[in-house]
């Protein structure tokens, strides 16, 4: 009886090991690993980050950069699709010493070419810093890379432009990262649709951003202040929207059109105290400009030229630096605050809006004469304006404050 007894209970406790075992494998024991998975890649194992990048196998993979400052004097490359370099945020510094305009990171096809069949998929850069400097090329050059994701990036004092898109044709995104001190663009787009532009801050390059030969731009909650050019320069782009961002102390005008854009909102900005003007529609037409805050921006805060038409206008705030009780926040030698400037224009709708102690005039009509324009049910205080000097316009309800 007892023998039985103990033979019951050595098979009991067999079977318990065995399923222990069997579950602890079932969950990824160490014989086992999940099919399909590739390691990730250490960068520090490597004499550089170049021999850990090439380490990657054609599938693509993850490159972790440890903390630390890595120079570099050529180019580091991918040339693979389904890549993540990531870093450990900004105590991970490549540090670009080359003085030949060389850049210091290129994304591109192994086979170099210019077309749609020389293109890589799904590169995503995120987590490190890399800079430059005055003699060096472009921070980030990315060249037809389809679905470029950057996150959490800075990139800083580079001799080119900070990043630049080439034809990255599909769904590029930059998000929260940081584009300072590049002697050409923060960030520049060229051939690019679908693009998203978020929560970055843009400070002192040359001009901030620009959008050329593309579409589908979204730019918003993004910062950009004290650029040596212009905030944002849009040409041949249709179909975007560059919404609740600050755009302040730009050498150059904070905001432009030009060359053929058409359907185009540019809403809920802040764009104050830019040296040479807040947004310029040189080449622009169907397109919608709204309540934005336009706060001692001069020389004019708006102008709307001969080569741009069938614009709206409306929500916006023009004003000076006013606190209330007749007082005004900035010194009598900085109230460059201006209203809106009407040059050869037509088919233009300006309604709803506030021109309040704007100097010299809250509408000033230059050059031909301008048509077809509704200027109604404006607040206009303590101002000049040539509004009743439209042609061939409509111009009622206007409420006219002298202080």
């Amino acid at each position: 009886m007892k023998q039985t007894y103990r033979a019951i209970v050595i098979l009991l406790a067999a079977v318990v090991i065995m399923s222990i075992f069997g579950i602890a494998a079932g969950q990824g024991g160490a014989s086992q690993r999940l099919a399909g998975a590739r390691p990730v890649i250490d960068a520090g194992r490597y004499v550089t980050i170049q021999a850990a990048i090439d380490a990657l196998p054609d599938e693509g993979g993850v490159v972790h950069l440890p903390p630390g400052t890595f120079e570099i004097s050529e180019p580091l490359k991918v040339t693979k699709s389904d890549v993540l370099i990531q870093g450990a945020g900004t105590a991970t510094h490549i540090k670009n010493v080359n003085t030949e305009g060389k850049s210091a990171l290129i994304l591109q096809h192994p086979g170099g070419g210019d077309n749609r069949q020389a293109e890589l998929w799904r590169i995503q850069l995120s987590n490190f810093r890399i800079t430059g400097n005055e003699k060096s090329g472009h921070g980030i050059e990315a060249n037809r890379i389809n679905e470029i994701f950057i996150d959490g990036v800075t990139v800083s004092y580079h001799g080119g432009d900070g990043i630049r898109l080439y034809f990255c044709y599909e769904d590029p995104r930059i998000c929260d990262s940081l584009m300072t001190y590049n002697k050409k663009t923060g960030l520049n787009v060229i051939g690019c649709h679908d693009v998203v532009v978020s929560a970055n801050q843009f400070e002192e390059n040359h001009d901030a951003l620009r959008f050329i030969d593309g579409f589908n731009l979204c730019m918003t909650g993004n910062n950009l202040d004290d650029h040596l050019g212009c905030g944002v320069v849009i040409e041949n782009t249709y179909g975007s929207v560059v919404s609740g961002n600050m755009i302040e102390e730009c050498a150059g005008t904070a905001i432009v059109l030009d060359r053929d854009c058409y359907g185009i909102a540019l809403s809920a900005n802040v764009i104050a105290h830019n040296s040479s003007g807040g947004i310029d529609l040189r080449d622009a037409h169907g397109c919608a400009v709204s309540a934005n805050t336009f706060t001692i921006s001069g020389p004019d805060a708006l102008t709307i030229g001969p080569n741009s038409g069938r614009i709206t206008v409306t929500g916006n705030n023009f004003s000076n630096s006013y606190l209330g009780d007749g007082k005004v926040k900035r010194a009598a030698n900085d109230l460059t605050a201006a209203g809106m400037v009407l040059e050869g224009t037509s088919d233009v709708t300006v309604v709803g809006n506030l021109f309040s102690s704007v100097r010299p005039k809250a509408l000033a009509i230059k050059g031909r004469p301008s048509k077809g324009v509704l200027f109604g049910d404006n607040v206009l205080v303590d101002v000049s304006s040539d509004h009743k000097k439209l042609d061939a316009s409509l111009v009622e309800d206007n409420l006219e404050v002298a202080r």
